[in-house]
């Protein structure tokens, strides 16, 4: 950074990413140091009174709602509250009277709005102060400031990218981040079925609800292992049975010599174009133990077959009803990757006497990972919360007695909506969330960057 002498002062400032809190800190004269404690201050004084106002409207608005509103919830946020509803004897009317106690929830929920809207306050002021020392700098360097018209038409043309995603990111905080953040937190309170407010409060308990969830000797520790477990062996295979079959229908439509290609992709897109749920609740009644599967069997003389409601028989029937879903989409994909791959590499394969498998195995294959591996890890993490296959066809059942509200196709996301919607288990629910979060993005980060895509991204640009 050079330090350049102007009107008499040192100004260490190059270009405007120069324009830093630290630098308007250690550098700004009195009015910009003033602006860090008045808001818009350092503005006003040079002139730029409306934008000036704004900030400090900015700032007065800011206080006013965490003094007013947000303080006395802040307070609480250590205990969560500490009086209960209930009813207390009023020994100067001698009569019961009704106190509606404290809200663990309100003040939980409403204290991290408080602490956004203290956030939002305080990067306004930021951009205040940055404002207050580039127009120091303006000044020193004897430029005419912009007025408040200039700065709307900046707003709409070198300055629109900022404009056109201020709300978008306000909105994705709102949204988004605050309500994830407060599903975080109530991991690690006892806000269950037995602490529900406004009735009764929940208190902070630290890392209790984690211990209890991996302790595999426990009956909520057992039922997360096993459904982890399960939730694993659906992803895979859901994951790479539709990846395999939707590649050899690809291949198979894609051959040299078949007719109507345009036909057979015609037919897989149209079992696309109706919603997932309702071919789901189609293959429940379908499949269903008075459905017209085992209708028919019966009429054949044939046992029935409990396909969703026994354990077995149900993992196995939501897989292989999942491939009716799963393998169009995987068909479609391969399909463009398939006539991308040069002819040429075929053809000397066929020279050098490769055969089809060994086309396959050293041609096909290897493409199709390198383009194809994010679309397959998407597709895992994807399987891994597919809420919509497990809850239209089975519900998470059979329901088992050696489960914690769970059944045995339960995956853990279904478990999760089980405990919060049926059941009322937040704290547990959250702490599902959390570890769900945390295996997903492993498996995610670790099997990208071991993939050919990541390794030999180079080789396909």
């Amino acid at each position: 950074m050079e330090v350049k002498v102007l009107a008499g002062k040192q100004v260490r400032i190059r270009d405007k990413n120069d324009v830093t809190i630290l630098n308007a800190l250690i550098h700004g004269d009195w009015r910009t140091k003033t602006t860090v404690v008045i808001s818009g201050f350092g503005n006003i004084s040079r002139g730029q009174t409306v934008k000036g106002l704004i900030f400090l409207a900015f700032q007065a608005l800011t206080w006013f709602v965490f003094f007013a509103f947000g303080l006395q919830y802040l307070r609480d946020l250590g205990t969560l509250g500490t009086q209960e509803m209930g009813r207390v004897f009023d020994e100067q009317w001698e009569i019961w009277v009704n106190v509606l106690g404290d809200d663990s929830l309100r003040i939980l929920l409403y204290s991290i709005f408080a602490l956004a809207v203290l956030l939002l306050g305080q990067v306004i002021h930021f951009a205040a102060v940055r404002s207050s020392y580039a127009a120091e700098v303006e000044v020193i360097k004897g430029r005419a400031l912009t007025g408040f018209i200039q700065d709307i038409r900046n707003m709409f043309d070198k300055n629109m990218h900022s404009s056109m995603l201020t709300l978008p990111a306000i909105g994705a905080v709102a949204f988004t981040v605050l309500p994830i953040i407060f599903m975080i937190l109530l991991a690690f309170t006892n806000f269950d079925r037995q602490h529900q407010p406004p009735g009764n409060l929940f208190t902070w308990v630290g890392l209790d609800n984690f211990r209890n969830m991996f302790d595999t000797g426990g009956f909520m520790g057992g039922t997360f292992m096993r459904v982890l477990g399960w939730t694993l062996i659906w992803a895979v295979f859901a994951t790479f049975l539709n990846y395999i079959f939707g590649m050899v229908v690809a291949l198979m439509i894609n051959k040299a010599g078949i007719k109507l290609k345009s036909l057979w992709r015609t037919c897989f897109v149209i079992s696309i174009a109706v919603p997932g749920f309702v071919t789901l609740l189609f293959m429940r009644q379908l499949f269903s133990d008075r459905g017209s599967v085992n209708v028919v069997l019966s009429m054949l003389n044939l046992n029935t077959v409990r396909f969703l409601t026994e354990p077995l028989a149900a993992r196995i029937s939501v897989i292989l009803i999942n491939l009716w879903i799963g393998i169009p989409y995987t068909m479609l994909i391969t399909s463009g990757v398939l006539m991308n791959i040069p002819a040429d590499l075929y053809e000397a394969a066929r020279i050098d006497g490769a055969g089809v498998v060994r086309q396959y195995r050293s041609i096909t294959l290897p493409y199709m990972l390198i383009v194809t591996a994010p679309y397959l890890i998407t597709q895992f993490i994807g399987n891994i919360n597919n809420f919509n296959a497990i809850f239209f066809l089975t519900g998470g059942g059979p329901l088992a007695t050696d489960y914690y509200h769970a059944g045995k196709t339960d995956l853990l996301v279904t478990w999760l909506y089980s405990l919060t919607v049926n059941h009322g288990d937040y704290n547990l629910a959250s702490v599902i969330g959390i570890l769900t979060f945390i295996v997903s993005a492993i498996i995610a980060l670790v099997t990208f960057n071991i993939t050919a895509s990541a390794q030999k991204e180079e080789t396909f640009r």
